[in-house]
């Protein structure tokens, strides 16, 4: 189902792929392999490496999916891989840096192994201006496609493995629902389910809607279906994943919006808890807040960006909401659940940003008392409205104020942390620290570190919080 921003209509179009479009694929899956078996006297290997979200992550786990249907195993070292593929990320200026600078030094293992595939997808790869330069400048690469496409890497590897000139495909449009497609998920326990793709907000610093296309949610019924069998299988964590999870459903096709959604999840039965991201504040309804504190396994989390204190700012961002109302809404939130810990995002040097306005985004920091932030200085994205607004404050300025607004959250979630010593949390145990600790993560999400075996991995324990610095609880298992 696509929706544009203001369309209430019924949309005839769910975006879903036709049975005639998986067929194909399918097909082309039996015939890569076919050449797969052929060619190697082993199973080849794939490294797969995503850079950004954590939609590009799960985009990842399916194209692994498909990649272990050819019949291709999966390895860490990229010296020893007959296929590289790196699914890209188009938000930040210095992730599109990484990806060039890790394409070319590909180079030399291409020179090596003249066999060895280079594909390319992802966001990044949805602009044309990007997959021109991959063309002109990195002649070694195989394949580039966009994230429209993604479904179609059965036929991207057959074309390839057969021969012949680099293969480009980055469709303009929304693009389609892919459902049912194979995922190789990187943990046994936690789960990445989207539940919607596509943005209609155009922000103006951002090139979401322009790679990623309009929203499209998914029926509820399969992603129902689809948690059901996660927590069958054992998952503990759920993540509802999309560009603004809560505008989930509002076309009134489906007749589900995003808190009836959270509450039929919240009914499947077994021992789980329910995460999700990212929210937009003009969505984040009340009836959402009150679902959030209703069902018992839904984390007491909110990632809500606010992206700037000043109001002026917000409208030239085109983020449909004041300051105030943030503030109100957090407010809201928390008369409901005193527990409930909020992580924000923030943009630091818009366009046209004067000290003045920076210094309301330091207000309502102080005022909103987030557990962390994501920070970022303010990087120009080719097509998006912002990247052609005046811009007169230096790079050296921003970081001044970066700096500024890091030393004032360090206090703030120092605070935070402080106030956790001697309480106890029920939190699921991820893996090891670099520290040799087990990390813990909470509803609130936050991270405690404990001494324990192996043998707690993937389960839920109450632990005890002993110490805390700025950004790292310590603790016992009670």
């Amino acid at each position: 189902m696509v929706c544009s921003g203001d369309e209430t209509k019924l949309s005839e179009n769910r975006f879903e792929l036709s049975g005639e479009q998986i067929e194909e694929q399918k097909e082309y899956t039996r015939l890569a392999a076919a050449l797969v078996e052929g060619r190697f006297a082993a199973p080849p290997k794939a490294f797969v490496h995503t850079f950004g979200c954590q939609g590009n992550v799960a985009d990842g786990e399916r194209l692994k999916g498909m990649l272990g249907q050819i019949g291709y195993e999966f390895t860490d070292d990229v010296t020893e891989a007959d296929l590289v593929l790196y699914n890209t990320c188009a938000v930040r200026e210095h992730a599109q840096d990484r990806v060039f600078g890790n394409v070319g030094a590909l180079k030399g293992l291409k020179t090596q192994n003249r066999d060895m595939k280079i594909f390319l997808c992802g966001c990044m790869m949805q602009q044309p201006h990007v997959a021109e330069k991959i063309k002109k400048s990195y002649p070694f690469v195989d394949v580039v496609f966009g994230t429209n496409v993604i479904y179609k890497l059965p036929e991207f590897v057959y074309r390839s493995l057969k021969g012949g000139k680099m293969i480009i495909e980055i469709p303009a449009g929304d693009g389609n629902i892919s459902e049912d497609m194979p995922i190789k998920r990187d943990s046994n326990f936690k789960a990445w389910l989207p539940i919607m793709y596509g943005c209609n907000n155009f922000c103006t610093y951002c090139v979401v809607p322009y790679v990623r296309g309009r929203e499209r949610s998914r029926d509820p019924e399969k992603i129902v279906e689809e948690a059901k069998q996660l927590v069958k299988e054992g998952y503990k964590e759920i993540t509802l994943l999309g560009q603004n999870v809560n505008s989930y459903g509002k076309c009134p096709d489906y007749g589900c919006n995003f808190a009836e959604l959270l509450r039929r999840i919240n009914d499947i039965d077994g021992d789980f808890i329910i995460r999700f991201m990212t929210s937009h504040p003009k969505d984040c309804t009340d009836e959402l807040l009150e679902t959030m504190a209703r069902c018992d396994k839904v984390a007491k989390h909110l990632h809500l960006p606010f992206q700037s204190g000043s109001d002026r700012v917000l409208k030239m961002m085109n983020r449909g909401y004041t300051s105030e109302q943030y503030l109100s809404l957090l407010d809201k939130a928390y008369s409901l659940m005193p527990e409930l810990s909020v992580t924000a995002d923030v943009i630091v040097g818009f366009p046209g940003e004067t000290y003045e306005d920076f210094e309301m985004t330091k207000s309502l920091v102080e005022k909103a008392g987030f557990t962390s932030m994501f920070t970022f200085i303010y990087s120009p994205r080719e097509g998006t409205k912002a990247s052609t607004m005046p811009d007169p404050v230096s790079a050296e300025e921003k970081s001044r104020w970066f700096k500024e607004l890091l030393e004032m959250q360090e206090r703030i979630a120092a605070e935070r942390t402080a106030a956790c010593v001697g309480k106890t949390f029920r939190a699921l145990c991820e893996g090891r620290a670099k520290s040799g600790a087990i990390e813990a993560r909470t509803s609130g999400n936050f991270i405690i570190e404990i001494p324990a075996d192996d043998s707690v991995i993937g389960t839920f324990r109450d632990v005890k919080v002993t110490a805390a610095k700025t950004w790292m609880l310590y603790g016992d298992i009670t």
